[in-house]
């Protein structure tokens, strides 16, 4: 079994899977603002992303001699150690449903602050409880004020969201004004369908990109096309789902915690702890299950005004699988990575990887024209959030331990 052993080694893992993890949600966001159903990109994901446990497990899990104290991952598998695979998989659910959540949470809120929000109270919570779990391995000098850092990032965050809503409304309204001669528009919705769902003569798929970014054309373009809509609902339901979503977040790691480190003392005498490929897979099984269940539901009764679907119409649904399954593999390997790395240096230091919105605000910007044409309070506010990931991350980084 390889096992991470220097800290610089657990420090490589973090950053490449803070990238992996900053990435697969960029992906989701594309598939639905191009009419893709979340229900069925989510299916398509979640079996990428037990393929990637599982593949982990087989690696890096079965590299070298098993030993005693620490076995390979098969040979783990036939162990009485049913006490830490419940805390394993009790990390799954919470992360499968965070997950679910988010997916929806992107339409309402966007891709940079729903991350920043989530990942701010994984942080807050999450690291709080892995640091006490972890035995102080970490530095609470520098751990604490990072975590600081995330807690006025998330204040940060909900300030950016609130700013370029109001930015996006004024874009709205004063195209209404424009398209009805100066009778002004109390409600947004009434603009679905204001301009024609242009479409590519080759594909018939509508082309957002014809609009430039961060009009109002751009928004109706949008809306018109992409599979939530958003015009017309409160702010509060995206809102309530990302903190909803952040809570579960902020569990998921520590019963990793739980399941490979048995602060609990919870297993028999004698019986080695989890490896850490063992954990993972149980934690990706039990992530699989519940997606399946939740979203094979959700086909049939569908949340947020979506259309109902079926697994008929899923087997069939081909536009964009690709992309899907290659976003199940990103997030299962990023996990994967973040959980090696935190074995090594401690998993209050491994929730550094939850700086990822550095990279989806990247990406938010770079693919989906977040913020163009935005006004300069949103602006500042937005710097000033991504000014305290920064920060954030380094400390976080620099607090890290090792384990003995």
């Amino acid at each position: 079994m390889y096992v991470v052993e220097s800290k610089g080694g657990a420090i490589a893992c973090m950053l490449l899977a803070l990238f992996f993890l900053g990435t697969w949600p960029a992906i989701m966001t594309l598939l639905e603002r191009r009419g893709r159903l979340p229900q069925h990109t989510y299916l398509d994901y979640t079996i990428t992303n037990l393929l990637a446990a599982v593949i982990i497990a087989l690696t890096f899990g079965q590299i070298g001699k098993s030993e005693p104290g620490m076995p390979n991952f098969l040979t783990q598998l036939s162990q009485d150690n049913w006490p830490c695979v419940l805390f394993a998989m009790a990390g799954g659910v919470v992360l499968s449903v965070g997950n679910l959540s988010t997916q929806y949470a992107w339409a309402f809120v966007g891709l940079s602050v729903t991350e920043v929000i989530t990942s701010s109270i994984t942080v807050v919570i999450g690291t709080t409880l892995n640091y006490f779990l972890d035995d102080k391995i970490n530095n609470a000098e520098i751990l604490f004020p990072g975590v600081g850092c995330f807690l006025v990032a998330v204040c940060l965050g909900s300030a950016v969201h609130s700013s370029n809503a109001a930015d996006n409304k004024a874009k709205l309204r004063g195209f209404s004004n424009d398209y009805k001669d100066g009778a002004e528009t109390k409600d947004i919705s009434e603009l679905k369908g204001a301009l024609p769902n242009k479409e590519d003569p080759e594909s018939g798929i509508g082309t957002v990109e014809e609009a430039k970014a961060g009009t109002a054309d751009f928004l109706i373009e949008l809306e018109n096309r992409r599979a939530i809509k958003v015009f017309g609902k409160s702010t509060w339901i995206g809102l309530a789902i990302t903190f909803f979503a952040g809570v579960c977040f902020s569990l998921f790691s520590p019963a990793f915690n739980l399941a490979t480190n048995d602060q609990w003392q919870t297993l028999k005498a004698g019986v080695p702890h989890l490896v850490v490929y063992t954990a993972f897979f149980y934690f990706s099984v039990s992530c699989f299950v519940i997606a399946l269940i939740l979203n094979i539901t959700f086909l049939y009764r569908p949340v947020l005004n979506l259309p109902k679907s079926s697994l008929k119409a899923y087997v069939k649904d081909w536009d964009g699988r690709g992309w899907a399954l290659l976003a199940g593999l990103l997030c299962g390997f990023g996990n994967g990575l973040q959980f090696m790395g935190g074995q090594a240096a401690g998993y209050a230091a491994a929730d550094a990887v939850q700086a990822l919105p550095l990279v989806s605000t990247f990406w938010g910007v770079l693919l989906f024209g977040e913020y163009r044409k935005s006004s300069r309070r949103t602006y500042v506010l937005l710097g000033g959030m991504l000014f305290m990931f920064i920060a954030a991350v380094g400390v976080l980084m620099a607090s890290s331990g090792h384990r003995k």
